[in-house]
């Protein structure tokens, strides 16, 4: 009976451990195909480096996938298990924002900010949703709760080119982001610079609002307008820059902690603006005058440059020119001065060069450099005149006999090389030195992934260089070898 008791006994533990089983390892249910798609497409567009101010594949392997979604789990507060379970597919779901997201009040790469007091925006589409005032109102209500911490002022314009151009449009609507419709992505902006720099869209076929229904476009506003200013995502739940919508009751409403922090640490506190102007530093003596350029209507005139706001517009080649930005195409070049747009055909203001096929500056020696064929100019940047004993071959700069044309050219201020694009591979020229270094040429594809495998014009700006590629040109953080985000070319000719 002692045996039989014994064996009764480890039965009925037997079926006591097989009933708590699935408590202690409860199945995981398997994600359906629609929310593998959803995931994948999700962290894609918002953990792989792809969005508004940045571009690289959609593609996402599985290594990548789990520590992507490990990442995106982390980031809003979520169990990391890099699993797709429901908690996670549900914050996915989520009303957001279109840029993708970082840690804590975080700045854009190379924390790129306005370097003047007034910024200017302008907005060239409204909501169906509200009236124009309301849009105005709101708008302007959105630009204060920064003026209000930060010394910048914002003023509306109603015509012409505004540091910020503002539009309400669904879908397609100009850039590489497309609208989604109603929920998903709600709006986007890019961060400070020229051209494109601070604009910001917002998807139209959402319900707009000024309460708790629909979507209020005040948070949304004020929190892509963060963007606009330098700010990227937090992590901060109750902060504006947290990447997904929730709505909060608007009624004097200040900004939260951690952007004020975040936007302050750019612009420094309201307080600092000065009650008094400053006096104007002295100018730098130049030996005379700058000429004016034999200019021509950029829109009327009869050149092989074409229609300057083609979508398709490709340029020969870029270069900055003290302050200035200077576009060649077919033997013309256009000067943006500020927001001034000029024409001129490059022969009328340098007699010895036809075309330029590519450009640079060197600002520490006033010099610029342009190529033509196989020959290259020096010219002087403050007097815009060609330095004595210029042409000289290519060799001359250590390029091969073989390199028949330059594509591109452009001087990275923070490594004191000139990199020189030829077809698919480039060079790295030390100014300093005045030689080639070694080891080139190297491939375009290997050190600069994301730009393409040929360049047609390069520049820098605002402490980003810039490709371009046929007529879309890539914005490229140099010290993190990072694509920022993609443009097109004539958004640079005042062209929306």
């Amino acid at each position: 009976m002692g045996s039989l008791a014994a064996c009764w006994s480890l039965l009925l533990a037997w079926l006591a451990l097989c009933r708590a089983a699935p408590a202690l390892a409860p199945e995981v249910q398997p994600s359906s195909m629609e929310e593998d798609a959803l995931a994948e497409e999700y962290l894609s567009q918002f953990y792989t480096d792809v969005g508004v101010n940045s571009n690289s594949s959609r593609s996402i392997t599985m290594t990548s996938f789990n520590e992507s979604l490990q990442d995106m789990q982390a980031f809003f507060g979520l169990e990391v298990t890099g699993v797709l379970d429901k908690e996670t597919v549900e914050a996915m779901k989520a009303p957001r924002c279109g840029v993708s997201d970082i840690s804590k009040y975080g700045h854009f790469a190379g924390r790129p900010k306005w370097e003047k007091r007034l910024i200017t925006y302008r907005i060239t589409q409204y909501t169906r949703d509200l009236s124009q005032k309301q849009v105005d109102s709101t708008i302007a209500q959105a630009f204060k709760l920064y003026s209000d911490v930060i010394p910048l002022d914002f003023q509306q314009l109603y015509g012409g080119t505004a540091d910020i151009m503002i539009l309400f449009k669904g879908g397609y609507h100009g850039d590489f982001y497309p609208f989604d419709g109603p929920n998903g992505v709600l709006a986007h902006a890019n961060s400070p610079g020229l051209a494109q720099g601070g604009d910001t869209h917002f998807d139209d076929d959402e319900r707009w609002t000024l309460s708790r229904t629909g979507v209020n476009l005040l948070l949304v506003a004020a929190h892509e307008f963060g963007h606009a200013l330098g700010l990227d995502h937090s992590r901060v739940r109750s902060a504006l820059m947290f990447p997904t919508y929730h709505y909060v009751n608007t009624n004097n409403y200040k900004l939260p902690e951690d952007d004020r922090r975040g936007v302050q640490a750019l612009y420094g506190e309201e307080g600092s603006r000065s009650s008094k102007p400053k006096p104007n530093p002295p100018p730098v003596p130049e030996p005379e005058p700058e000429p004016e350029e034999p200019t021509e209507n950029p829109d009327t005139a009869i050149n092989p440059s074409g229609d300057k706001c083609s979508r398709d517009l490709v340029f020969d080649a870029a270069t900055s020119i003290r302050s200035d930005l200077y576009f060649f195409k077919s033997g013309y070049y256009w000067r943006r001065r500020q927001n001034n747009i000029q024409l001129t055909k490059v022969s009328s203001k340098w007699p010895q060069i036809n075309h330029v096929d590519a450009a640079y500056e060197v600002p520490h020696k006033d010099t610029v450099y342009f190529f033509e064929d196989q020959r290259y100019w020096g010219i002087r940047a403050y007097a815009k005149t060609i330095i004595s004993g210029y042409p000289k071959p290519l060799t001359n700069l250590g390029l091969p006999s073989s390199v028949s044309k330059v594509d591109a050219a452009v001087f990275v201020a923070t490594t004191g090389k000139t990199l020189i694009f030829a077809k698919s591979q480039y060079w790295s020229y030390d100014e300093s030195r005045n030689q080639m270094d070694y080891g080139y040429p190297k491939y375009i594809t290997l050190d600069f992934p994301g730009i393409g495998s040929k360049v047609d014009a390069a520049f820098a700006n605002y402490g980003y260089l810039y490709f371009s590629s046929g007529p879309r040109q890539t914005e490229y953080y140099f010290a993190t070898k990072r694509v920022m985000r993609t443009l097109l070319n004539y958004g640079w000719l005042n062209c929306y």
